[in-house]
């Protein structure tokens, strides 16, 4: 287990992060279509899971239309567009590898490129396999990344659990000094072994959360499978509302996922 003091974190300080190599799964978006046999849409407004909102008072209807998710050039595209769909002012896509791809630690990581504005909130995250059997918080959530796109610069690593959810997640922010995080690609990623996620973009390490952490008051509910999800919410109990200067559409580009143990 790699053990790091994190009471000084400079944004340009490297840090030895990765540790695992062993590559068993990659998704680089090859062809034209998304990979059905890895990725499902997750569809709606979340009212047919009895989550209006998705539970966070999100303003999209997520669709598997090519307008709001694209593979192509090996990138994938996640586009939010403001737009009158279904009873929803917004439109955009969220993916998940629930039932397809869950894994119990390793190293998860994405390459990708934020899009810009208030009222934009993409994720790259994580939730317990058995989330239908336990529901939420108690089967647990890791955020390997959340973005305010009013806020270009800093991104947002955190977990939630019984006892320690939405407001009281426990969480850290990592902020770039010279950079906006929509003019280029970085990659965000965790490291995750029994009782310990290590947090890291690009090179530097700048959290690392355990059952021992200020504010995990709950049960550690991490040391079992967890499936990967990609979306890009429009408004939010996180973010707020689109404003005035808030332009649409707005683009998640991802060129790559991996996972290595």
């Amino acid at each position: 287990m790699l053990t790091i003091s994190f009471q000084s974190c400079d944004p340009d300080e490297t840090q030895t992060v990765t540790t695992l190599n062993d590559l068993v799964m990659v998704e680089e978006f090859e062809g034209s279509t998304l990979d059905s046999s890895l990725w499902s849409f997750e569809l709606g407004d979340g009212s047919e899971e009895g989550l209006p909102g998705w539970g966070n008072n999100e303003l999209q209807n997520y669709t598997d239309r090519e307008e709001n998710l694209n593979v192509k050039n090996g990138v994938l595209t996640i586009t939010a567009r403001r737009e009158s769909f279904e009873g929803s002012g917004y439109t955009s896509a969220r993916i998940v590898t629930k039932a397809k791809f869950e894994k119990q630690y390793g190293r998860i990581e994405a390459r990708m490129k934020m899009p810009w504005g208030a009222g934009l909130w993409p994720a790259f995250w994580m939730l317990g396999e058995n989330i239908d059997e336990a529901g939420w918080p108690q089967a647990g959530e890791i955020d390997i990344m959340e973005y305010d796109g009013s806020e270009p610069t800093v991104v947002h690593g955190s977990v939630h659990g019984p006892g320690y959810s939405g407001g009281n997640a426990v969480t850290k922010s990592y902020e770039f000094r010279d950079e906006r995080l929509d003019t280029g690609f970085h990659t965000y990623g965790i490291e995750w072994g029994e009782n310990y996620i290590n947090y890291y973009v690009d090179d530097v390490l700048y959290n690392q959360i355990t059952p021992d952490s200020e504010g995990l008051s709950g049960e550690w509910v991490f040391n079992k499978p967890f499936y990967i999800i990609i979306n890009m919410a429009v408004g939010g109990s996180f973010v707020g509302p689109p404003n005035a200067d808030t332009v649409f559409p707005q683009t998640l580009e991802v060129d790559y996922v991996k996972v290595y143990e």
